[in-house]
């Protein structure tokens, strides 16, 4: 499997997925001002094509920017305080430590030569005006490009209008066959009926129909869907009998504004009271979602279930819903201006509520299915699904935390998604959602123990072993306040961590024996009985105590084995590792080590791949390969910055980095080390772990 978006340095644009017509004038003129200015803003109104352009344009230009082009869609998004941690996770920065977003943003920015598109920001000014300053200051070579239906009034921004695509009769000399309003529709009109052909009997109502339209693109596209019912001139007789109906409706609104609202209104009334209840209601999706989710958030007596995929299917064929196919699935998706219209509609329905109930329902029925099946053979489908559902999570987790007596189900949600914030690269923003869901929910209860657990577990993989031993220690006491013994041994496995950390191996030895011990629920393997034996396996071998320590990750690993846990089992390989280097054994830590790597390239696992990395740096170095282990330490210092706190500040790790270093100095020499640390240092994560394990960089793993 590929490695997860973020970890390369090309970026993370996504593809095109209908062929682009025209712009060529605006698209010379954006490279032009993207040369000439750090800040482009692209603005105009809904459906002329903004995100559409802008896409279009990365495309070309990508190969200009060193360091990629970054793509971070903000359309869906409702809290302006999570402005800054939705482009970090864009960004694919997985800094799990405790610092601000600005500063782990800041520092991953830094000297890239890189290009970063904040899509849709008109909703958000104020907090993306705040962060593009912020990064633009601290990196003298990024350049950002914003879509946004008005400016970020910044100083140095330079703002160019999206105008509407040319129509026919704007320049007189053009033909209409190469009007670029009528080519798309043209195209769109092919794609609908594939004999559709442009001729000297369908030109000029197709052009007049372009004219009425204003060029807009998604009203062009939604028109041409109707030549599935109607002739060319219907459409155009229709839509300006509409028009003159709308005729002083909205004298507010601008004429063109009218024009798509129009157009959408016309596409709205043709669709069938069915596909209008379900447009509706589909609007309380972010992003896009799967046919189960439809059919079990929408469904009611009104629309049963059984009729949704076919209902789906004529939205689809509306061109209302897009729809994205690949190798995890069909997806499906609201284009951003559609969703407002259907939301406008849920709430004139008065469905609003319901449906974000029943949304947030169906996410945490979804959570706690993923949860239960974690720790077996599809957790890395469970891993990529998880990571598609997360914009709907998150618009699942602010409807909870805001409504009224929902609070409970959003705690719960939370903490069911322990697996999703630890291993799916979300440390972060799972800490910030618990820490604000804990506050909401201050009376003792089993649910508030669980979130307690997690917050520990959650913030343990920051570094932040303190904050993690009190979110324990307060977890502890609740549950026997609650009387929940589960609660109870996962607490003193959590001590146990936070004690590993902070370098108390006694203690740790003594928390972790007893979670183990007490631990007989064989489906509680993660995050309680195995981890705890992986960390336990690592307390013995820091007290040299390494055949215990082999027995343990062995019959760890045979679990894992039988039960198709991988996340955990890197891990146990990981220490193993630890282990074998410990007791002379150079060559089959290095085994182990690089089987470890090649697992958690099937996770957005950034700390454990930077862990493993400094054990193999130790491995090279002890086998006296000298200079890849310098390179490995050039490539870890560099990333460490974007991750957090090098090593976690764990003693066990830190001291033998620092060894290491010194013995490649002495094995290469000073002038040689410092030129292999210095080559590491260019390398992204990907391309230092295909150095650590001989394998090339597109091997799947």
């Amino acid at each position: 499997m590929a490695t997860p978006t973020g970890w390369r340095r090309e970026g993370n644009l996504p593809a095109e997925l209908t062929s682009f017509v025209g712009r060529t004038r605006l698209l010379a003129n954006l490279k032009r001002h993207l040369g000439e200015s750090r800040l482009v803003t692209v603005t105009g109104i809904g459906g002329v094509g903004k995100s559409r352009t802008v896409l279009r344009l990365a495309h070309q230009i990508r190969s200009q920017y060193q360091d990629g082009v970054w793509f971070a869609d903000l359309a869906r998004l409702q809290d302006a305080g999570m402005v800054k941690h939705t482009i970090a996770s864009a960004l694919g920065i997985a800094d799990q430590s405790p610092r601000t977003e600005s500063e782990s943003l800041s520092e991953w920015v830094a000297d890239r030569q890189m290009l970063l598109i904040i899509d849709t920001c008109e909703h958000l000014v104020q907090g993306c005006a705040e962060l593009v300053e912020e990064l633009l200051e601290s990196n003298p070579n990024l350049k950002v490009l914003a879509t946004s239906r008005q400016s970020l009034h910044l100083p140095y921004e330079h703002v160019v209008p999206v105008p509407p695509l040319q129509v026919p009769g704007d320049d007189p000399a053009e033909s209409l066959f190469t009007n670029e309003s009528v080519q798309l529709f043209a195209l769109r009109a092919g794609a609908v009926l594939p004999d559709f052909v442009l001729d000297e009997q369908n030109i000029g109502p197709v052009a007049e129909l372009c004219r009425r339209l204003d060029g807009i693109p998604l009203a062009i596209e939604l028109a041409a869907v109707r030549l599935r019912a109607l002739s060319v001139d219907q459409i155009l007789g229709l839509l300006t009998d509409r028009f003159s109906l709308l005729a002083g409706a909205s004298r507010t609104a601008l004429p063109r504004h009218q024009t798509l609202r129009a157009a959408i209104g016309w596409s709205h009334e043709l669709c069938e009271p069915a596909e209008r209840l379900l447009w509706a209601r589909l609007s309380v999706f972010a992003g896009d979602f799967e046919l189960d989710a439809a059919r079990s958030v929408c469904a009611d007596e009104r629309l049963p279930q059984e009729d949704i995929t076919d209902l789906v299917t004529g939205l689809v064929e509306k061109s209302i819903l897009m729809i994205r196919s690949d190798h995890a699935g069909v997806r499906y998706k609201l284009i951003d201006t559609l969703a407002q219209y259907g939301e406008e509609w849920l709430e004139k329905l008065g469905e609003t509520e319901k449906m974000r109930h029943q949304h947030l329902a169906y996410y945490l029925s979804l959570a706690q299915r993923s949860e239960d099946a974690w720790s077996g053979p599809r957790q890395i489908y469970w891993f990529v699904r998880m990571r598609q559902e997360h914009d709907n999570v998150r618009v699942a987790l602010e409807h909870a935390l805001r409504a009224p007596g929902e609070s409970l189900m959003g705690l719960t949600l939370l903490s069911s998604l322990w697996f999703m914030w630890v291993c799916c690269g979300f440390v972060r923003e799972g800490r910030l959602y618990l820490e604000r869901a804990l506050q909401a929910n201050p009376g003792l209860s089993k649910e508030r123990c669980k979130a307690l657990w997690v917050l520990s577990y959650v913030r343990s993989a920051q570094g932040d072993s303190l904050g993690a031993l009190e979110a324990a220690e307060q977890c502890s006491t609740e549950a026997v306040k609650v009387g929940d013994s589960k609660a109870v041994i996962l607490a003193s496995k959590m001590q146990g961590t936070a004690a590993l950390l902070q370098g108390d191996l006694q203690k740790a030895s003594a928390l972790l024996g007893v979670a183990i011990e007490f631990n007989t629920d064989n489906k509680e393997l993660n995050p309680g009985l195995l981890p705890a034996i992986v960390e336990l396996a690592i307390v013995l071998t820091s007290q040299g105590e390494t055949y215990e320590a082999e027995s343990l990750l062995t019959d760890c690993l045979q679990v894992c084995r039988e039960r198709g846990e991988l996340f955990v089992s890197s891990y146990a390989q990981w220490a193993l590792s630890l282990t074998r280097l410990q007791a002379g054994k150079g060559a089959l830590a290095l085994t182990n080590a690089q089987e470890s790597l090649r697992v958690k390239r099937h996770f957005h696992d950034t700390l454990g791949t930077l862990i493993v990395l400094e054990t193999m740096a130790r491995i090279y170095s002890t086998l006296e390969e000298a200079d890849l282990a310098g390179q490995l330490l050039g490539a870890l210092h560099q990333n460490w910055k974007t991750a957090g706190l090098p090593m976690l500040g764990a003693p066990f790790l830190t001291v033998d980095h620092e060894k290491c270093i010194k013995e490649c100095e002495r094995l290469l020499g000073a002038e040689n080390y410092r030129q292999a640390f210095a080559k590491g240092a260019k390398l992204d994560l990907d391309e230092a772990s295909a150095l650590a394990t001989g394998d090339d960089l597109d091997t799947p793993s």
